[in-house]
This record gives C-alpha cells, structure tokens and sequence, in this order.
C-alpha cells in the first residue's frame, strides 16, 4: 500500500484545486509546496509588519461557471465599491472611470468620451467572443483545440476573421479598428494596450498581441462581471481551496520542496523531497510549469527526446516588476486629476501612457534599458478594505512594464532599483506627496518570482499568452494532444497548460477530472 494515493506538487490555486477536488471524491491526497505558507502567487502575504499584499495576481477574472459554482468561489465575500479602476493620462487627457454598475459606465463613456466610445468598446467585447471560444477561454474538461477546430468554431464570418486576428494579429489592429481617434481616446486606447501586453513579451503593434487582448477581453455571458475583487485580497480565493481541502480531510505540508518525481516502468511511483526522504502514490498532479515539471523533476530516460524538446525553450521572458508600498496615508492628486483625492477613487489606478509610447518601452528594455516613463497600474486596496494594513495607514502595489529582461543576469539588481525609482518619480510628479508619505518599499523584479514561486524566469503564466504557446501548442492534463506523456499516474495542472494562464482555476480542475476520469 502507498503513503497516498495523489500528490500534488505545489499548494498554488491550481494545486489546491486539484487537491481538494481529489480528496473531495475520496483519494487520500497529500499537497506539497516549498514555501511557508498557501497560495502560491495567488495568496495575501504580510510584507511588511502590519501590511498585507497581493503578491502576484489581484484581481479575479471572469471564470467558468462551472468551476465558481463547484468550488464555492462564488460564495466569498467582495469589495463592491461604486468605482472599480480608473485611468489617467500624464497630460491632462479626459479619464475612464471603471464604475461596477454597467450603465453609469456606459453613461459616463458617452458623456465624457463621446458615443464612438460606447459603441466602440461594445465592439471590441463582441470582437474577442470568436477568439474566445477558440483559445476555450472558458471550457472546462476539453481538451483544447487544433488550428483547424479554431477557425471551426466561428460561429460566422466576423468570428472567423476575428480569430484569425487573434492568431497572426498584432493588438492595435483592433483596437485602431474600434477607437482609432488618437487624441478624443487616448486613455481608452493605452488601458486597452496595456491589456494586451501585461502578460507577453510583445508591444501592442507587436504580431502576436492581440491573443491576450482577447483573452483578458472574454466573458463567459453578459451578466459575468470583467473583475471582481475579494475582501481580504486574492489570498482569500486560496485560502478557501484550502480550507475545502482539509475539511475533507486532505493534508498539506510545508517548506517540502519536490526535488524529483520517481518513475519506474513507465508510471509514477512518488517524489523525492530535498531532505531526501520519498513518499510514494501512484497518481502526481504538477503545479509547476509543464517544462520545468518534464525536465527538471523526472529523469531523462523517462521522457520522449522530442517531448523534450517540445517543452524546452518556451518564451518565458517576463517583462515586469512589481513595487509594494507601505504608506502613511493616501496619495493626493495635483490638478487636473484632483478628482481621484474623493473617497474611493483610489483602489485602483492605471496610468499607462499611449499605445505608442508602450511600444516604444518595450522596444527600449530590448535593448536592456529601464524606459524613462514605464507604463504602470497602482492598486491600493485598503481604500475599501482597511484590514489590508494598519489604522490609518495604506498598502499600495504597483505594476510596471516593461523590465529589460534580456540584459545580463548580473545587471537585473540595479535595473530592478532604477525602474522602481522611475515609478516613484512617476507617481510623485503626479502625486506630489507621495514620497513623503512613503515608509517603506519592496520591488519584486522577474527573478524574484523564479526564486520564490519556481516560476520559469519570473514568467507567472508558465508560458507566455502567445499565440504560439497557447490552444494546442499549450499542454492538457496528459500533454500535447499530438504528442502525450507517456508516464501512467503524471498529469500536469499549473497555469502553463491549457486553460491557462491567469487565476481561472481551469488547469488544476481539469487534471484532477482527468485523474478520476482514469480511474473510473
């Protein structure tokens, strides 16, 4: 008799997910993860004493129904504030305001960026549906589909174009298509641009950026709300798939870093943790990235040279950084966007610059330079959620495009220090307190997501939202659709495979359905 009989590498939402779907249905499930605590990055982690931060993903998208509701991810208590983001240009540009109610948006459109934008961003929604059932945006237990199924599900000739697009298409395509006016949509234009590249390695006149436009455009219907944010942080999400889990009776183990997955005539018979010590279960679900899983947990003789060669080399060049704040009190706005100084308006905030400019940033970290002005977005969710920090103080983050990734490992520290201090510049001519009101900072750059979370080269999607790393180029829970793993008992469910990337929850469910759809 085994120790267990599932393992799950990794207690990051995938992971937890497939565990707690595992112990529910009754396999004795052990979860390990290298780190002191749930969540991966997809957890609410304590910083800086008294300050709480989302150290990765923030905000939940919209995710299959079918997931929420089994889960219960639905049943978790949210932020639900009148204003959900806001975005600002640096030179006086009319703002957009994100209201959560559908029409004060639509209204506020209208009224301040004129009817070619309501019926512009109404287009575009409509222009990422095709694309969106090509890439299975919202699909769950399907494997995904080939390039031929992918021009089959357009339901007419707008669909077919569209995913065409979405594959071979750079973003400002369409977003010139739907708001081409430079100067009357100009906030419009960069928050959509930003969409399209925060999760690449592209600018948005870049080939290939239209994929993640479309897939951060998708809903699944028109009553899913685009974001959704969660009291507590997005840690409350894994914090829940925990609680599921061990309410079933399942176990987690901490600081237990899996140094190989063992396999012995062709099936999976347990791992090898760091101290030396094994534990042994027929069946291993892997959070970890599909290439890291393949071949750096499982010896080589087990792995087909050509699924090694599939795996290997995938782009994980990870264009961030990501600054936390601990701040004595709220930023105030100089004119002309004094406006976001009223109660509220500060949860979140996108200062993004113009598609151009985003271009020009990415082309200039190419070079492995730090841009002068990096576009950014700065979340403060203790605005309306005070236990996120202490009385009377505020948790702030900021995420900035695009870190000179490609420069010379040895360079990435004083990169990482320069681009962080050009985004306090950034928000201090724009909030001329904000430096006075600065306790403390702490700057995570691309390597510091490697070093924590074994993501590969800081990349958090485990393969970038390409189109050549996404449908069936992206792995299910067995592999590729034309080339499977051939190990009985591994299956892969990180954000690298299909379903993925992004907090959807989608890979994790489906390896642990294909787990007991193996087992039946």
């Amino acid at each position: 008799m085994t120790d267990y009989d599932a393992i799950v590498v990794g207690a990051g939402h995938n992971g937890l997910t497939a565990a707690a779907v595992l112990q529910r249905a009754g396999l004795r499930t052990l979860c390990l993860e290298a780190n002191s605590y749930a969540g991966g990055m997809a957890a609410t982690v304590e910083l800086i004493d008294g300050y709480r931060y989302e150290i990765a993903g923030s905000v939940q998208f919209p995710t299959a129904s079918q997931i929420t509701k089994d889960l219960g991810l639905d049943t978790l208590p949210t932020v639900e504030p009148d204003v959900m983001s806001t975005n600002i240009g640096e030179h006086g540009e009319e703002a957009m305001i994100f209201y959560r109610d559908p029409m004060r948006l639509m209204t506020h459109l209208g009224e301040k960026h004129g009817f070619e934008a309501v019926t512009g961003m109404a287009e575009l929604i409509a222009w990422s549906q095709g694309p969106a059932k090509a890439l299975g945006r919202f699909d769950v237990r399907k494997p995904p589909k080939t390039l031929d199924e992918m021009y089959a599900c357009a339901a007419n000739d707008t669909e077919r174009r569209a995913i065409h697009e979405m594959l071979f298409g750079s973003a400002m395509d369409v977003i010139d298509r739907y708001l081409p006016d430079k100067e009357k949509h100009a906030v419009m234009r960069g928050m959509l641009a930003f969409l399209a590249v925060n999760s690449t390695y592209r600018g948005p006149y870049t080939p290939g950026s239209a994929t993640c436009l479309a897939f951060a455009l998708a809903v699944p219907d028109d009553h899913t709300a685009m974001m959704t944010k969660l009291k507590g942080g997005i840690g409350a999400l894994t914090e829940h798939l925990r609680e599921l889990f061990v309410s079933h009776g399942g176990e987690i183990r901490f600081r237990a870093k899996v140094e190989q997955i063992l396999v012995d005539q062709g099936a999976v018979t347990g791992v090898q943790l760091r101290d030396g010590s094994t534990i042994s279960a027929p069946i291993v679900v892997s959070n970890l990235s599909p290439d890291l899983t393949l071949t750096e947990l499982i010896a080589p003789d087990h792995v087909p040279a050509e699924l090694i060669s599939r795996v290997s080399g995938r782009d994980h060049r990870a264009s961030f950084v990501q600054i936390h704040f601990a701040l004595d009190g709220l930023p105030e706005f100089a004119p002309p966007y004094e406006f976001l100084n009223e109660a509220g308006m500060q949860q979140s905030i996108g200062i993004f610059g113009s598609p151009e400019e985003q271009q020009l940033q990415w082309e200039t970290a190419r070079r492995g330079l730090v841009p002068d002005n990096p576009s950014m977005g700065m979340q403060i969710p203790s605005v309306h959620d005070p236990g996120m920090a202490p009385p009377g103080k505020h948790a702030a983050s900021a995420y900035a495009y695009a870190f000179p990734v490609e420069a010379d490992r040895d360079q990435h520290g004083q990169l990482k220090k320069d681009m962080a201090q050009r985004v306090i510049d950034k928000i201090t001519r724009l909030a001329p307190n904000f430096k006075d009101i600065l306790i403390r900072h702490i700057t995570f750059a691309p390597y510091h997501m490697q070093s924590m979370f074994a993501a590969p080269a800081g990349d958090f999607c485990h393969g970038l939202l390409h189109p050549d790393l996404m449908g069936p180029n992206r792995p299910g829970p067995k592999g590729f659709l034309d080339m499977p793993i051939p190990i009985d008992g591994l299956y892969l469910g990180g954000a690298g495979c299909h379903g993925g990337p992004g907090i959807t929850f989608t890979p994790g469910y489906n390896a642990a359905y294909q787990v007991l759809d193996d087992q039946s």
